[in-house]
């Protein structure tokens, strides 16, 4: 059915997802894991742009993703990565990719292959801020193998290392120091321990 009215409500959730949702479960227990073991998903693809733009956050974005990231976490994996219709390394299915080559590089997919999260812009402006080559360009599977370290960034995750990808270890298959760095430095902004990131913050008063 195609909509007849053109007007717009918008509603904000503010909530805890570790709190609020994982402990509301029934049998479920809130728990989080340093590192994720990541599957390459190799049959579905990433969204395509001639069908519906990658920037757009609708629900009809998630569903091929989601259904890979299901059969993924039933073999065992926490996460998958997937791919642009090219080949190229795109995103997960609610997080952005980045990876920091041998020479200490962050690198990470353009904006016009991938959805433009809020945590992705900050990592990339903190890294920057901090005097870190940062590089937004396509990147090949191959080269999460070659890397130094391999994260992921969403709003519920910060930044999360990558451990393994298909089972083979990324760098060390430990949390690496400019992952590490980038994190306790992400947390440090959204606590509005950093001055020069206070512009970010929006304080509410709980009074």
């Amino acid at each position: 059915m195609v909509p007849l009215d053109d007007r717009v409500s918008l509603a904000v959730a503010s909530y805890d997802p570790g709190l609020d949702v994982v402990a509301r479960k029934s049998g479920a227990k809130p728990g989080y894991s340093p590192t994720l073991r990541i599957w390459l998903e190799k049959q579905r693809r990433n969204r395509r742009p001639d069908i519906l733009s990658p920037h757009a956050k609708v629900a009809a974005n998630y569903t091929g993703p989601m259904v890979a990231k299901w059969a993924a976490k039933k073999r065992g994996y926490d996460e998958i990565l997937l791919l642009d219709e090219e080949g190229y390394l795109a995103e997960g299915p609610t997080t952005n990719f980045f990876l920091v080559d041998r020479n200490g590089t962050l690198r990470t997919p353009p904006e016009e292959t991938v959805l433009l999260g809020v945590t992705r812009r900050s990592v990339l402006e903190i890294a920057e801020r901090d005097g870190r080559k940062v590089i937004e360009e396509r990147v090949r599977p191959e080269a999460l193998f070659e890397a130094a370290e391999a994260f992921l960034t969403g709003t519920s995750a910060g930044v999360w290392a990558i451990a393994t990808v298909d089972d083979r270890s990324i760098g060390a298959g430990a949390p690496g120091p400019v992952t590490a760095e980038l994190a306790k430095r992400f947390r440090e902004v959204v606590a509005g321990r950093d001055p020069g990131f206070l512009h970010w913050l929006t304080f509410v008063d709980e009074g």
